[in-house]
């Protein structure tokens, strides 16, 4: 007995035995990559302050359209504009960075995976930041200018005074809202690659997801319509059937794998 099992000790672990982390060893490695993503935003962040000026004059080109010819945006406090500024290069700094905060994301999940799964790093990567930064751009080109001018419409009789903080927290919320909403399929193409989720069950729970997702835009869009909350709700829903699709070809290719398996170890 004890020769059987210093023979089986001696015996190297297969290719795609998954390597055995404790707890503390998975909590030093997310303390490891937050700490890595929070350099690489640091880094991102000098150029964006540099040029933050400019990035603002972009951000602000959706409420100064609408708003009466001669008027401009406002500040209460001394230290309003640079909280403002500070606020602008964070988020230009979050998506320059987006690529590499994605590839830490990938790098904290990837020990899970096996090793035949892993080459499926670059398409993560490449994906998640595509999906992430057309989020941002559907919030800053359609939904935000749609629900400034709702909005502006609405306080028509009045003399509009919009103050800089409030108005980048609203587009805050809005792009980077949309932009982790546009995240959905590669959140749920990553639930089915480790076995979470199945087509069918996403299916199943469709209705469900619907609500979800209807709560969410009803958070998200900032106006009362169901116009400007259709703008939100319906790319959700259009993207989670997306995600249900990348979760199909994810099984597909599995039971393909699987029965190209069986099929050889027959033949042997």
């Amino acid at each position: 007995m004890p020769q059987e099992a210093k023979r089986l000790a001696a015996v190297p672990p297969a290719a795609d035995d998954l390597p055995r982390m404790s707890l503390l060893a998975h909590l030093e490695e997310l303390r490891k990559r937050i700490l890595q993503t929070l350099l690489i935003v640091a880094v991102a962040f000098a150029p964006c302050w540099y040029y933050v000026q400019e990035i603002f004059a972009f951000l602000a080109v959706p409420i100064k359209r609408q708003l009466p010819k001669g008027t401009n945006l406002a500040f209460f406090g001394v230290t309003d504009p640079f909280i403002l500024y500070f606020k602008v290069a964070a988020l230009a700094a979050v998506f320059i960075s987006a690529p590499f905060l994605i590839y830490q994301l990938w790098s904290f999940i990837s020990p899970a995976l096996y090793r035949k799964e892993k080459r499926f790093a670059i398409p993560f990567i490449f994906f998640g930041t595509a999906f992430f930064v057309a989020g941002g751009a559907f919030g800053y080109y359609v939904a935000f200018p749609n629900a400034v001018r709702f909005l502006l419409q609405m306080g028509q009789q009045f003399m509009p005074v919009i103050e800089i903080g409030r108005y980048v927290s609203f587009l805050l919320t809005v792009i980077l809202g949309l932009g982790l909403m546009f995240e959905l399929p590669t959140v749920i193409f990553l639930a089915a690659w480790i076995g979470l989720v199945r087509p069918r069950t996403l299916m199943k729970y469709f209705r469900h997801a619907v609500v979800l997702i209807a709560i969410a835009a009803a958070i998200l869009t900032p106006t009362p319509d169901i116009v400007n909350m259709m703008m939100f709700m319906l790319p959700g829903i259009g993207l989670y059937l997306l995600g249900v699709g990348a979760a199909a070809l994810v099984v597909w290719n599995r039971e393909k794998a699987k029965a190209k398996e069986e099929l050889e170890s027959t033949d042997g």
